[in-house]
Protein backbone atom coordinates (compact mmCIF):
# COMPACT_ATOMS: atom_id res chain seq x y z
CA UNK A 1 0.00 0.00 0.00
CA UNK A 2 1.32 3.43 -0.98
CA UNK A 3 2.20 5.85 1.82
CA UNK A 4 1.28 8.78 -0.45
CA UNK A 5 -2.29 10.04 0.02
CA UNK A 6 -2.15 12.85 -2.56
CA UNK A 7 0.21 13.49 -5.46
CA UNK A 8 -0.21 16.51 -7.77
CA UNK A 9 2.02 16.15 -10.83
CA UNK A 10 3.13 18.77 -13.38
CA UNK A 11 0.13 21.05 -12.79
CA UNK A 12 -0.28 24.00 -15.16
CA UNK A 13 -2.96 26.68 -14.83
CA UNK A 14 -3.38 30.05 -16.57
CA UNK A 15 -5.92 32.84 -16.20
CA UNK A 16 -6.36 35.19 -19.15
CA UNK A 17 -2.95 34.31 -20.53
CA UNK A 18 -1.21 34.80 -17.15
CA UNK A 19 0.35 31.57 -15.89
CA UNK A 20 -0.52 31.02 -12.22
CA UNK A 21 1.05 27.54 -11.98
CA UNK A 22 3.86 26.30 -14.17
CA UNK A 23 4.35 22.56 -13.77
CA UNK A 24 4.14 22.33 -9.97
CA UNK A 25 4.31 19.10 -7.98
CA UNK A 26 3.13 18.29 -4.46
CA UNK A 27 3.16 15.06 -2.43
CA UNK A 28 1.33 14.56 0.87
CA UNK A 29 1.85 11.38 2.83
CA UNK A 30 -0.78 9.62 4.91
CA UNK A 31 -0.86 10.92 8.48
CA UNK A 32 1.66 13.72 7.96
CA UNK A 33 1.53 17.48 8.53
CA UNK A 34 2.87 19.08 5.38
CA UNK A 35 3.43 22.82 5.00
CA UNK A 36 2.86 24.55 1.66
CA UNK A 37 4.64 27.90 1.85
CA UNK A 38 5.22 30.85 -0.44
CA UNK A 39 4.62 34.56 -0.70
CA UNK A 40 1.24 35.98 -1.64
CA UNK A 41 0.51 35.34 -5.32
CA UNK A 42 2.89 32.38 -5.62
CA UNK A 43 0.10 29.94 -6.61
CA UNK A 44 -0.71 28.24 -3.28
CA UNK A 45 -4.43 29.05 -3.39
CA UNK A 46 -4.70 28.09 -7.07
CA UNK A 47 -3.30 24.62 -6.36
CA UNK A 48 -5.64 24.17 -3.38
CA UNK A 49 -8.62 24.94 -5.61
CA UNK A 50 -7.42 22.44 -8.22
CA UNK A 51 -7.02 19.72 -5.57
CA UNK A 52 -10.49 20.46 -4.17
CA UNK A 53 -12.17 20.60 -7.59
CA UNK A 54 -12.93 24.32 -7.78
CA UNK A 55 -10.56 24.85 -10.74
CA UNK A 56 -9.76 22.56 -13.65
CA UNK A 57 -6.03 22.39 -14.47
CA UNK A 58 -4.86 23.15 -18.01
CA UNK A 59 -2.65 20.05 -17.80
CA UNK A 60 -1.21 17.67 -15.26
CA UNK A 61 -2.87 15.16 -12.94
CA UNK A 62 -3.90 14.67 -9.32
CA UNK A 63 -3.70 11.25 -7.69
CA UNK A 64 -5.83 10.80 -4.55
CA UNK A 65 -5.49 7.63 -2.52
CA UNK A 66 -4.42 5.61 -5.56
CA UNK A 67 -6.88 7.03 -8.11
CA UNK A 68 -5.60 9.38 -10.83
CA UNK A 69 -7.73 12.35 -11.94
CA UNK A 70 -7.13 14.67 -14.91
CA UNK A 71 -9.73 16.91 -13.30
CA UNK A 72 -10.89 16.47 -9.72
CA UNK A 73 -14.55 17.42 -9.31
CA UNK A 74 -15.76 18.90 -6.04
CA UNK A 75 -17.83 15.77 -5.35
CA UNK A 76 -14.79 13.59 -6.15
CA UNK A 77 -12.68 15.55 -3.67
CA UNK A 78 -15.28 15.30 -0.89
CA UNK A 79 -15.87 11.60 -1.60
CA UNK A 80 -12.12 10.98 -1.32
CA UNK A 81 -12.00 12.74 2.05
CA UNK A 82 -10.55 16.13 1.09
CA UNK A 83 -11.84 19.09 3.08
CA UNK A 84 -10.63 22.70 2.75
CA UNK A 85 -10.90 25.27 5.51
CA UNK A 86 -10.50 28.68 3.89
CA UNK A 87 -9.56 31.89 5.72
CA UNK A 88 -13.21 32.99 5.98
CA UNK A 89 -14.17 29.48 7.26
CA UNK A 90 -17.32 29.53 5.02
CA UNK A 91 -19.68 29.38 7.98
CA UNK A 92 -22.96 31.23 8.61
CA UNK A 93 -22.55 33.84 11.38
CA UNK A 94 -26.33 34.29 11.84
CA UNK A 95 -26.89 30.57 12.54
CA UNK A 96 -26.14 28.64 15.71
CA UNK A 97 -23.17 26.33 16.19
CA UNK A 98 -25.51 23.34 15.91
CA UNK A 99 -27.08 24.57 12.66
CA UNK A 100 -23.69 25.27 11.09
CA UNK A 101 -22.45 21.78 11.93
CA UNK A 102 -25.56 19.84 10.92
CA UNK A 103 -26.75 21.81 7.89
CA UNK A 104 -24.50 20.18 5.30
CA UNK A 105 -25.35 16.70 6.54
CA UNK A 106 -29.06 17.48 6.27
CA UNK A 107 -28.64 18.90 2.76
CA UNK A 108 -26.60 15.91 1.58
CA UNK A 109 -29.36 13.63 2.86
CA UNK A 110 -31.80 15.76 0.77
CA UNK A 111 -34.00 16.45 3.74
CA UNK A 112 -36.45 19.32 3.31
CA UNK A 113 -36.88 19.99 7.01
CA UNK A 114 -34.25 19.96 9.73
CA UNK A 115 -34.92 17.67 12.66
CA UNK A 116 -33.37 19.52 15.61
CA UNK A 117 -32.98 16.43 17.77
CA UNK A 118 -30.99 14.76 14.98
CA UNK A 119 -29.06 18.01 14.34
CA UNK A 120 -28.04 18.24 17.99
CA UNK A 121 -26.80 14.65 17.92
CA UNK A 122 -24.75 15.37 14.78
CA UNK A 123 -23.27 18.54 16.28
CA UNK A 124 -22.49 16.86 19.60
CA UNK A 125 -20.63 14.08 17.80
CA UNK A 126 -18.67 16.64 15.77
CA UNK A 127 -17.37 18.69 18.71
CA UNK A 128 -16.59 15.54 20.68
CA UNK A 129 -14.11 14.47 17.99
CA UNK A 130 -11.67 17.21 19.03
CA UNK A 131 -12.87 17.82 22.59
CA UNK A 132 -14.28 21.26 21.72
CA UNK A 133 -16.42 22.68 24.55
CA UNK A 134 -18.94 25.14 23.09
CA UNK A 135 -22.61 26.04 23.51
CA UNK A 136 -24.37 24.45 20.52
CA UNK A 137 -27.15 27.04 20.68
CA UNK A 138 -24.81 30.05 20.55
CA UNK A 139 -24.84 32.13 17.38
CA UNK A 140 -21.53 31.86 15.54
CA UNK A 141 -21.27 35.66 15.19
CA UNK A 142 -20.83 35.85 18.97
CA UNK A 143 -17.83 33.50 18.99
CA UNK A 144 -14.13 34.32 18.69
CA UNK A 145 -12.16 33.74 15.49
CA UNK A 146 -10.44 30.76 17.10
CA UNK A 147 -13.79 29.18 18.04
CA UNK A 148 -15.14 29.69 14.51
CA UNK A 149 -12.09 27.93 13.15
CA UNK A 150 -12.68 24.94 15.42
CA UNK A 151 -16.28 24.79 14.16
CA UNK A 152 -14.94 24.62 10.60
CA UNK A 153 -12.61 21.76 11.64
CA UNK A 154 -15.46 19.88 13.35
CA UNK A 155 -17.60 20.25 10.24
CA UNK A 156 -14.79 18.87 8.07
CA UNK A 157 -14.52 15.79 10.31
CA UNK A 158 -18.23 15.06 9.87
CA UNK A 159 -17.52 14.34 6.19
CA UNK A 160 -15.06 11.55 6.97
CA UNK A 161 -12.05 13.74 6.19
CA UNK A 162 -8.75 12.09 5.36
CA UNK A 163 -6.92 15.27 4.31
CA UNK A 164 -7.74 18.67 5.80
CA UNK A 165 -6.28 21.68 3.98
CA UNK A 166 -5.94 24.78 6.17
CA UNK A 167 -5.42 28.00 4.21
CA UNK A 168 -3.52 30.55 6.35
CA UNK A 169 -5.28 29.29 9.51
CA UNK A 170 -3.48 31.53 12.01
CA UNK A 171 -3.81 34.95 10.36
CA UNK A 172 -6.20 36.40 12.96
CA UNK A 173 -5.21 34.27 15.98
CA UNK A 174 -3.27 35.23 19.11
CA UNK A 175 -0.23 33.21 20.20
CA UNK A 176 -2.34 31.39 22.79
CA UNK A 177 -5.00 30.50 20.20
CA UNK A 178 -2.33 29.31 17.75
CA UNK A 179 -0.95 26.99 20.43
CA UNK A 180 -4.45 25.57 21.04
CA UNK A 181 -5.00 25.10 17.29
CA UNK A 182 -1.69 23.26 16.94
CA UNK A 183 -2.74 20.89 19.74
CA UNK A 184 -5.92 20.09 17.76
CA UNK A 185 -3.90 19.54 14.57
CA UNK A 186 -1.56 17.12 16.39
CA UNK A 187 -4.60 15.21 17.69
CA UNK A 188 -5.99 14.92 14.16
CA UNK A 189 -2.63 13.60 12.99
CA UNK A 190 -2.63 11.05 15.80
CA UNK A 191 -6.01 9.87 14.51
CA UNK A 192 -4.43 9.20 11.10
CA UNK A 193 -5.46 12.34 9.17
CA UNK A 194 -3.15 14.20 6.79
CA UNK A 195 -2.92 17.99 7.17
CA UNK A 196 -1.82 20.45 4.49
CA UNK A 197 -0.93 23.60 6.41
CA UNK A 198 -0.69 26.63 4.11
CA UNK A 199 1.33 29.46 5.59
CA UNK A 200 4.11 31.98 5.02
CA UNK A 201 5.03 32.27 8.71
CA UNK A 202 8.47 30.85 9.35
CA UNK A 203 8.03 30.03 13.05
CA UNK A 204 4.78 28.15 12.41
CA UNK A 205 6.30 26.09 9.60
CA UNK A 206 9.07 24.94 11.93
CA UNK A 207 6.75 24.23 14.85
CA UNK A 208 3.95 22.24 13.21
CA UNK A 209 5.15 20.58 10.00
CA UNK A 210 7.32 17.55 9.30
CA UNK A 211 7.83 18.23 5.60
CA UNK A 212 7.48 21.34 3.47
CA UNK A 213 7.05 22.49 -0.13
CA UNK A 214 7.82 26.07 -1.18
CA UNK A 215 6.43 27.83 -4.25
CA UNK A 216 7.65 31.02 -5.87
CA UNK A 217 6.05 32.67 -8.90
CA UNK A 218 3.95 29.58 -9.68
CA UNK A 219 6.87 27.15 -9.62
CA UNK A 220 8.35 24.63 -7.20
CA UNK A 221 11.42 25.98 -5.45
CA UNK A 222 12.17 23.17 -3.01
CA UNK A 223 10.69 20.40 -0.86
CA UNK A 224 12.14 18.48 2.04
CA UNK A 225 12.16 17.73 5.75
CA UNK A 226 11.48 20.74 7.94
CA UNK A 227 14.21 19.66 10.35
CA UNK A 228 16.78 20.40 7.61
CA UNK A 229 15.48 23.97 7.09
CA UNK A 230 16.73 27.10 8.86
CA UNK A 231 15.59 30.74 8.94
CA UNK A 232 18.03 31.96 6.29
CA UNK A 233 17.23 29.18 3.82
CA UNK A 234 13.50 29.59 4.34
CA UNK A 235 13.65 33.34 3.63
CA UNK A 236 15.75 32.80 0.52
CA UNK A 237 13.54 30.02 -0.88
CA UNK A 238 10.42 32.13 -0.29
CA UNK A 239 11.70 35.36 -1.86
CA UNK A 240 14.81 34.64 -3.90
CA UNK A 241 16.50 37.36 -1.81
CA UNK A 242 19.24 37.24 0.82
CA UNK A 243 18.34 38.99 4.09
CA UNK A 244 20.57 39.98 6.96
CA UNK A 245 18.36 41.73 9.47
CA UNK A 246 20.43 43.46 12.12
CA UNK A 247 19.05 45.02 15.27
CA UNK A 248 18.31 48.73 15.01
CA UNK A 249 20.71 50.91 16.97
CA UNK A 250 20.19 54.66 16.49
CA UNK A 251 23.45 56.53 15.92
CA UNK A 252 22.06 59.51 17.82
CA UNK A 253 18.80 60.43 19.51
CA UNK A 254 17.04 63.75 19.10
CA UNK A 255 14.78 65.70 21.43
CA UNK A 256 11.72 64.30 23.14
CA UNK A 257 9.07 63.26 20.61
CA UNK A 258 6.49 61.98 23.09
CA UNK A 259 6.24 61.77 26.88
CA UNK A 260 3.57 59.88 28.83
CA UNK A 261 3.24 60.53 32.56
CA UNK A 262 1.11 58.45 34.94
CA UNK A 263 -1.47 57.67 32.25
CA UNK A 264 -4.38 55.49 33.46
CA UNK A 265 -7.59 54.11 31.98
CA UNK A 266 -9.79 52.09 34.33
CA UNK A 267 -9.98 48.44 33.34
CA UNK A 268 -7.21 48.73 30.71
CA UNK A 269 -3.92 50.16 32.07
CA UNK A 270 -2.67 52.04 35.11
CA UNK A 271 0.05 54.57 35.94
CA UNK A 272 2.02 54.20 32.68
CA UNK A 273 4.98 56.52 32.07
CA UNK A 274 7.65 56.58 29.36
CA UNK A 275 9.54 58.93 27.05
CA UNK A 276 10.02 58.42 23.30
CA UNK A 277 12.92 60.28 21.67
CA UNK A 278 13.20 61.34 18.03
CA UNK A 279 15.07 58.68 16.07
CA UNK A 280 14.09 55.91 18.47
CA UNK A 281 12.04 52.76 17.79
CA UNK A 282 10.29 51.83 21.02
CA UNK A 283 8.89 48.30 21.17
CA UNK A 284 5.96 47.52 23.47
CA UNK A 285 4.99 43.89 23.97
CA UNK A 286 2.81 41.83 26.28
CA UNK A 287 0.01 39.31 26.16
CA UNK A 288 -3.40 40.10 24.74
CA UNK A 289 -5.22 41.98 27.50
CA UNK A 290 -2.03 43.50 28.92
CA UNK A 291 -3.30 46.98 28.05
CA UNK A 292 -0.79 47.62 25.25
CA UNK A 293 -3.37 48.36 22.52
CA UNK A 294 -5.59 50.52 24.74
CA UNK A 295 -2.51 52.52 25.75
CA UNK A 296 -1.47 53.49 22.22
CA UNK A 297 -5.10 54.02 21.19
CA UNK A 298 -5.36 56.54 24.03
CA UNK A 299 -2.31 58.36 22.69
CA UNK A 300 -4.06 58.49 19.30
CA UNK A 301 -7.31 59.81 20.78
CA UNK A 302 -9.49 56.71 20.36
CA UNK A 303 -9.86 56.36 24.15
CA UNK A 304 -9.81 59.16 26.72
CA UNK A 305 -7.56 58.40 29.72
CA UNK A 306 -8.98 58.87 33.23
CA UNK A 307 -5.79 60.55 34.42
CA UNK A 308 -2.23 61.41 33.45
CA UNK A 309 -0.59 63.70 30.90
CA UNK A 310 0.73 63.51 27.34
CA UNK A 311 3.42 65.77 25.89
CA UNK A 312 4.28 65.95 22.18
CA UNK A 313 7.58 67.61 21.30
CA UNK A 314 8.00 68.77 24.90
CA UNK A 315 4.67 70.61 24.90
CA UNK A 316 1.60 69.45 26.91
CA UNK A 317 -1.01 68.06 24.50
CA UNK A 318 -4.73 67.73 25.12
CA UNK A 319 -5.69 64.87 22.81
CA UNK A 320 -9.48 64.79 22.91
CA UNK A 321 -10.03 62.73 19.75
CA UNK A 322 -8.32 61.27 16.68
CA UNK A 323 -8.47 64.57 14.81
CA UNK A 324 -6.56 66.38 17.54
CA UNK A 325 -3.94 63.59 17.64
CA UNK A 326 -3.37 63.92 13.89
CA UNK A 327 -2.99 67.71 14.27
CA UNK A 328 -0.28 67.05 16.86
CA UNK A 329 1.63 64.95 14.30
CA UNK A 330 0.71 61.49 15.62
CA UNK A 331 -0.07 58.68 13.16
CA UNK A 332 -1.50 55.25 13.98
CA UNK A 333 -1.43 52.06 11.89
CA UNK A 334 -4.04 49.68 13.42
CA UNK A 335 -3.63 45.94 13.88
CA UNK A 336 -6.63 45.16 11.66
CA UNK A 337 -5.88 47.15 8.50
CA UNK A 338 -8.77 45.53 6.59
CA UNK A 339 -11.55 46.90 8.80
CA UNK A 340 -9.81 49.78 10.57
CA UNK A 341 -7.01 50.97 8.29
CA UNK A 342 -8.24 50.85 4.69
CA UNK A 343 -11.21 51.70 2.52
CA UNK A 344 -11.04 48.40 0.64
CA UNK A 345 -13.33 49.15 -2.36
CA UNK A 346 -11.67 52.54 -2.90
CA UNK A 347 -8.61 53.04 -5.09
CA UNK A 348 -5.02 52.84 -3.94
CA UNK A 349 -4.71 56.52 -4.84
CA UNK A 350 -7.61 57.61 -2.64
CA UNK A 351 -6.41 55.52 0.28
CA UNK A 352 -2.99 57.20 0.17
CA UNK A 353 -4.20 60.83 0.03
CA UNK A 354 -7.38 60.61 2.14
CA UNK A 355 -5.78 62.12 5.26
CA UNK A 356 -4.48 65.26 3.50
CA UNK A 357 -7.14 66.12 0.92
CA UNK A 358 -7.38 69.64 2.35
CA UNK A 359 -3.75 70.27 1.37
CA UNK A 360 -4.37 68.85 -2.12
CA UNK A 361 -7.41 71.00 -2.83
CA UNK A 362 -7.82 74.51 -4.21
CA UNK A 363 -9.13 77.44 -2.18
CA UNK A 364 -12.58 76.65 -3.57
CA UNK A 365 -12.45 73.00 -2.47
CA UNK A 366 -11.68 71.44 -5.87
CA UNK A 367 -9.20 68.55 -5.86
CA UNK A 368 -5.93 69.21 -7.67
CA UNK A 369 -5.71 65.97 -9.64
CA UNK A 370 -2.20 66.59 -10.98
CA UNK A 371 -0.87 67.31 -7.51
CA UNK A 372 -2.63 64.20 -6.16
CA UNK A 373 -1.18 62.08 -8.98
CA UNK A 374 2.35 63.34 -8.31
CA UNK A 375 1.99 62.67 -4.58
CA UNK A 376 0.68 59.13 -5.12
CA UNK A 377 3.35 58.20 -7.67
CA UNK A 378 6.06 59.45 -5.30
CA UNK A 379 4.83 57.28 -2.42
CA UNK A 380 4.34 54.21 -4.61
CA UNK A 381 7.95 54.62 -5.76
CA UNK A 382 9.42 55.42 -2.32
CA UNK A 383 7.70 52.49 -0.58
CA UNK A 384 7.96 50.07 -3.54
CA UNK A 385 4.20 49.40 -3.55
CA UNK A 386 3.68 46.67 -6.16
CA UNK A 387 0.85 47.87 -8.39
CA UNK A 388 0.46 48.49 -12.10
CA UNK A 389 -2.22 51.12 -11.62
CA UNK A 390 -2.98 53.28 -8.54
CA UNK A 391 -6.60 53.50 -9.72
CA UNK A 392 -7.15 49.84 -8.85
CA UNK A 393 -9.05 49.05 -5.62
CA UNK A 394 -6.68 48.69 -2.66
CA UNK A 395 -8.20 45.25 -1.96
CA UNK A 396 -6.42 43.95 -5.09
CA UNK A 397 -3.05 44.29 -3.32
CA UNK A 398 -1.27 41.69 -1.20
CA UNK A 399 -1.24 42.11 2.58
CA UNK A 400 2.27 43.60 2.59
CA UNK A 401 1.44 46.15 -0.08
CA UNK A 402 -1.80 47.08 1.70
CA UNK A 403 0.26 47.79 4.81
CA UNK A 404 2.57 50.01 2.76
CA UNK A 405 -0.47 51.97 1.55
CA UNK A 406 -1.51 52.61 5.18
CA UNK A 407 2.05 53.75 5.93
CA UNK A 408 2.09 56.02 2.88
CA UNK A 409 -1.10 57.72 4.09
CA UNK A 410 0.51 58.68 7.38
CA UNK A 411 3.91 59.55 5.97
CA UNK A 412 2.22 61.96 3.57
CA UNK A 413 1.48 64.04 6.68
CA UNK A 414 4.10 65.85 8.74
CA UNK A 415 4.51 63.22 11.48
CA UNK A 416 6.54 63.44 14.65
CA UNK A 417 5.29 60.13 16.12
CA UNK A 418 4.24 56.98 14.24
CA UNK A 419 2.56 54.14 16.16
CA UNK A 420 2.18 50.71 14.53
CA UNK A 421 0.05 48.03 16.17
CA UNK A 422 1.15 44.67 14.72
CA UNK A 423 3.19 46.22 11.86
CA UNK A 424 3.61 42.99 9.86
CA UNK A 425 0.56 40.91 10.82
CA UNK A 426 -0.57 38.88 7.80
CA UNK A 427 2.22 39.98 5.45
CA UNK A 428 4.65 37.65 3.72
CA UNK A 429 8.29 37.39 4.64
CA UNK A 430 9.64 39.66 1.88
CA UNK A 431 7.24 42.47 2.76
CA UNK A 432 8.05 41.97 6.44
CA UNK A 433 11.74 42.69 5.87
CA UNK A 434 10.83 45.66 3.63
CA UNK A 435 8.60 47.16 6.34
CA UNK A 436 11.29 46.64 9.00
CA UNK A 437 13.77 48.46 6.77
CA UNK A 438 11.30 51.28 6.23
CA UNK A 439 10.78 51.74 9.99
CA UNK A 440 14.53 52.05 10.50
CA UNK A 441 14.71 54.64 7.72
CA UNK A 442 11.87 56.67 9.26
CA UNK A 443 13.50 56.60 12.69
CA UNK A 444 16.85 57.66 11.23
CA UNK A 445 15.08 60.71 9.74
CA UNK A 446 13.96 61.83 13.20
CA UNK A 447 10.48 60.32 13.61
CA UNK A 448 9.72 58.69 16.96
CA UNK A 449 8.39 55.18 16.22
CA UNK A 450 6.41 52.88 18.53
CA UNK A 451 5.69 49.29 17.52
CA UNK A 452 3.23 47.04 19.38
CA UNK A 453 3.78 43.36 18.64
CA UNK A 454 3.63 39.89 20.14
CA UNK A 455 6.07 38.75 17.44
CA UNK A 456 9.05 38.61 19.81
CA UNK A 457 11.79 38.20 17.14
CA UNK A 458 10.30 41.26 15.39
CA UNK A 459 10.45 43.32 18.60
CA UNK A 460 14.07 42.26 19.19
CA UNK A 461 15.10 43.03 15.60
CA UNK A 462 13.37 46.40 15.23
CA UNK A 463 13.27 48.08 18.64
CA UNK A 464 16.12 50.06 20.16
CA UNK A 465 14.36 49.78 23.54
CA UNK A 466 11.59 47.45 24.78
CA UNK A 467 8.81 47.93 27.31
CA UNK A 468 6.97 44.83 28.58
CA UNK A 469 3.38 45.24 29.81
CA UNK A 470 1.50 42.85 32.06
CA UNK A 471 -1.79 43.42 33.83
CA UNK A 472 -2.05 46.99 32.58
CA UNK A 473 1.36 48.08 33.85
CA UNK A 474 4.88 48.37 32.46
CA UNK A 475 6.76 45.67 34.35
CA UNK A 476 10.20 45.84 32.67
CA UNK A 477 12.28 48.02 30.38
CA UNK A 478 14.87 46.07 28.36
CA UNK A 479 17.58 46.54 25.76
CA UNK A 480 17.23 44.07 22.86
CA UNK A 481 20.96 43.28 22.70
CA UNK A 482 20.77 41.96 26.26
CA UNK A 483 17.49 40.05 25.86
CA UNK A 484 16.28 36.84 24.22
CA UNK A 485 12.85 35.93 22.88
CA UNK A 486 12.54 33.35 25.67
CA UNK A 487 13.19 35.98 28.34
CA UNK A 488 10.65 38.31 26.75
CA UNK A 489 8.07 35.53 26.75
CA UNK A 490 8.73 34.72 30.41
CA UNK A 491 8.41 38.37 31.48
CA UNK A 492 5.22 38.84 29.42
CA UNK A 493 3.53 35.86 31.04
CA UNK A 494 5.08 36.22 34.48
CA UNK A 495 6.01 32.52 34.33
CA UNK A 496 9.66 31.48 34.19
Amino acid sequence: MSEIFLRASNIHKSFGGVEALSGVDLEIRKGEIHCLAGENGCGKSTLIKIISGVYKPDSGSVEIDGRIFKHVGTTDAIAKGIQVIYQDFSIFPNLSVMENLALNMELMAKRKLMNYRRARAIASEAIAKIGFDVDLDERVENLSIAERQLIAICRALLHDAKLIIMDEPTTALTKKEVKALFAVIKKLQADGLSILFVSHKLDEVFEISERYTIFRNGRNVTSGNTAELDDRKFAFYMTGREFSEESYRPTSLGDQALAISNLSLRGAYEDVSFVLRKGEILGITGLLGSGRSELVQSIFGIYKPDSGTIEVGGVPAKIRNVKSAIKKGIGYVPADRLTEGLFLPQTIKRNIVISKLDKLSSAFGFLREKKIGDEVRAWISDLSIATKNPSLPVQTLSGGNQQKVVLARWLANDLSVLILNGPTVGVDIGSKYDIHGLLRTLASKGIGVIIISDDLPEILACASRILVMRGGRIVRELLPEATTAEQLGEISTGVA
